[in-house]
């Protein structure tokens, strides 16, 4: 689960329900000044998180000359899903909420200027569905710590475990429960200990995700199949980034992903599953350098 300093929105960011012909979602936005913008970047969040995993990247991307729009997916903290059935949250469906959005956004349009998809973990492999079910609208696509097939087996076990306790006990329970039996690294703890407003937010977040939404994209991360050659043959100029250890899906095999794909890669050193939120200056940076790089001369 990635860990955002904070879900209050910095100078320059504004919370803003994105309406698209599949529904509203919940967004966070960063705006360019008047006159810079380079073009338009949709991230997609992970599983188990949100769209203020992004949260202290987003003001950078809009200074580097990107408007950037976070999404809360179908079901997924502050966008509304129903909470029972997980016909909803099949991966065709929502790669297609992604198309929508995109749609929304203006993609092609003069005034939105290319736009550029980007998921972590998660939402990388719905981005990558959604790339494939219709490339057309995108300039580019960047999987950040998100792998090529399913997910490492260790992870798989503990999704298992999850998605057995949300069909018997209330969401707030499991919270608990996970809290109880995660071991966080020392200064982690520290900075947990001393920022129990966070805490909070990570809680109520928990409350506010689907339960059938939960198990459904679970289940995806762990039976996704390997599709990179589908990837690779639709021409996208490709990024793939991670930090420079992941627990979910190994390093090499991100490496090897990459290589596989001819996609640009970039190790965010220091960071862990979530360049996002423990590298996000030097993340930025590094996306906005790429998506500079298919415009330059």
């Amino acid at each position: 689960m990635s860990r955002p300093s904070t879900f209050t929105p910095p100078v320059g960011v504004r919370a803003v329900p994105l309406r698209t012909e599949r529904g509203v979602f919940a967004a966070l936005e960063a705006v360019p000044e008047a006159g810079a913008t380079r073009g338009t970047a949709l991230l997609l969040p992970g599983f188990t998180g949100s769209k203020e995993d992004f949260i202290a990247m987003l003001a950078p991307l809009a200074r580097a000359g990107y408007r950037a729009v976070a999404v809360d997916g179908r079901g997924q903290y502050e966008s509304e899903g129903p909470p029972d059935s997980q016909t909803p949250y099949a991966q065709a469906e929502l790669a297609h909420d992604v198309l929508a959005q995109a749609l929304s956004l203006g993609a092609g349009g003069t005034a939105a200027g290319p736009l550029h998809l980007l998921g972590h973990s998660l939402g990388g492999q719905i981005a990558r569905a959604a790339v494939l079910a219709d490339p057309a609208p995108f300039r580019s696509l960047t999987l950040m710590s998100s792998g090529p097939a399913e997910v490492d087996p260790s992870q798989q076990e503990k999704i298992a475990l999850l998605t057995q306790a949300l069909g018997v006990m209330p969401m707030g329970d499991v919270w608990d429960a996970i809290q109880a039996m995660e071991t966080a690294a020392p200064e982690e703890t520290t900075t947990r200990a001393r920022d129990p407003r966070l805490e909070a937010a990570l809680r109520r977040r928990w409350l506010r995700n689907s339960p059938a939404q939960l198990a459904a994209t679970g289940h995806q991360l762990t039976t996704e199949p390997d599709r990179v050659a589908e990837l690779r043959d639709t021409g996208l100029p490709l990024h793939v980034v991670s930090g420079s250890f992941d627990d979910t899906w190994p390093v090499p095999l991100i490496d090897d992903m990459a290589a596989r794909l001819g996609a640009h890669r970039t190790v965010i050193k220091g960071a862990g599953h979530s360049p996002n939120t423990d590298g996000p200056d030097e993340t930025a940076q590094a996306v906005a350098g790429f998506w500079r790089s298919l415009t330059s001369p």
